[in-house]
């Protein structure tokens, strides 16, 4: 949906939401700070907010997000991401995107987001959301960048939305790389995200790509590479896509012998110390699921038929946030421990936690 579809409806909505926020103002006790925020939610001192400008089409069902931050916003390496907090409905969702912009440009930031099936937020912010939507914002963060001086020959590997990081990669620092190849994969040639700008970086010798379409070449396997890459083991690599994706590259990269040359941009949780494992009692479905200490909770409700909530798995997004009535979990990424005593609940994410000895969940 671009930023001049639909208008009148788009500010109707925009319209009832003002008024309804003004409202809710006037009958809820506010400090002097939640005035200024109503007034001027992006000026300095206030939690970062951003206020969306534009919303541009890649694809059938991925659109650019153009964002102004407010005055705090401190700025981001190409390749790391964000957290999105926005409102639908009346409820608070957050969700983890990479930023696709050249860092400082035009006093906004980018980001690229694909509409998956049943996403809520994704298919709010491609279809929904428009010009003056006001949105919480996180400073950025992640490590999936390229070094201050670059290797003298990359390769990027990238599936569906994946190739978000990496283009921000390419907008800022393309004019530094000699020697490029990028291998993009997309269900079909429509579907290629970026497709003209890739193709014209192509086509005036910035890089080599090579582009997959899986109704065309069938799903990439990573045996291909060496005919299409023949000296991938002589690049350092950044690989982003889809789990599976992931898996094989470093099931390939460690078979070479060359794990140092790959960066994988991975949307699930690195084990640091599992847990001793027990049963998941699901209050109000009546399951008692057992569980390791290794498999977060997430995943160990999931197989057992368990409708989770869930978002982006990685502990970034907080869509997966549940009470812990009573029991313990313990954090699968620092090893740290969390106790709840009858009486007494905490809110834990369960795509990052397994349970540490019997625990009690409310959904």
């Amino acid at each position: 949906m671009t930023a001049t579809t639909s208008r009148a409806p788009l500010g109707r909505r925009r319209l009832r939401d003002e008024v309804a926020r003004v409202a809710q103002a006037f009958a809820t006790p506010l400090v002097p700070g939640d005035f200024l925020d109503l007034v001027s939610p992006l000026r300095t001192g206030a939690d970062l907010r951003g206020r969306i400008v534009a919303v541009s089409p890649e694809t059938r069902d991925a659109a650019t997000i153009t964002i102004r931050p407010g005055r705090s916003w401190r700025g981001h390496v190409p390749g790391q991401y964000i957290r999105i907090g926005i409102d639908i409905d009346g409820v608070r969702h957050w969700r983890a995107y990479s930023l696709t912009s050249v860092p400082a440009e035009l006093g906004t930031l980018t980001i690229t987001t694909k509409a998956i099936p049943d996403g809520l937020v994704s298919n709010h912010l491609v279809r929904r959301a428009g010009p003056g939507t006001v949105i919480h914002l996180d400073q950025a963060t992640g490590s999936f960048v390229l070094p201050p001086v670059p290797p003298a020959k990359v390769l990027f590997l990238t599936a569906g939305s994946g190739i978000t990081p990496v283009m921000g990669m390419l907008r800022s620092r393309l004019p530094e790389l000699h020697d490029v190849v990028h291998v993009h994969c997309a269900p079909t040639r429509t579907d290629v995200i970026f497709a003209d700008e890739l193709r014209t970086y192509a086509s005036s010798g910035r890089l080599r790509l090579v582009e997959r379409h899986d109704d065309e070449h069938g799903i990439l396997d990573l045996a291909d590479l060496q005919a299409l890459v023949p000296d991938w083991r002589e690049r350092q690599a950044w690989v982003c896509g889809p789990t599976g994706l992931l898996d094989a590259a470093e099931s390939h990269w460690g078979a070479a012998g060359v794990e140092d040359l790959l960066h994988v941009e991975r949307f699930r949780p690195t084990l640091v110390e599992p847990g001793d494992g027990g049963t998941i009692t699901f209050l109000g479905s009546a399951l008692d699921v057992e569980a390791d200490g290794a498999t977060p909770i997430l995943d160990a409700g999931e197989a057992a038929g368990v409708l989770m909530p869930s978002g982006c798995r990685m502990g970034i997004c907080f869509g997966c946030v549940v009470t812990l009535r009573d029991g313990a979990v313990r954090d699968l990424r620092t090893g740290e421990t969390t106790v709840a005593e009858e009486g007494d609940p905490v809110t834990i994410q369960t795509c990052i936690n397994a349970v540490a000895g019997a625990c009690h969940l409310d959904l």
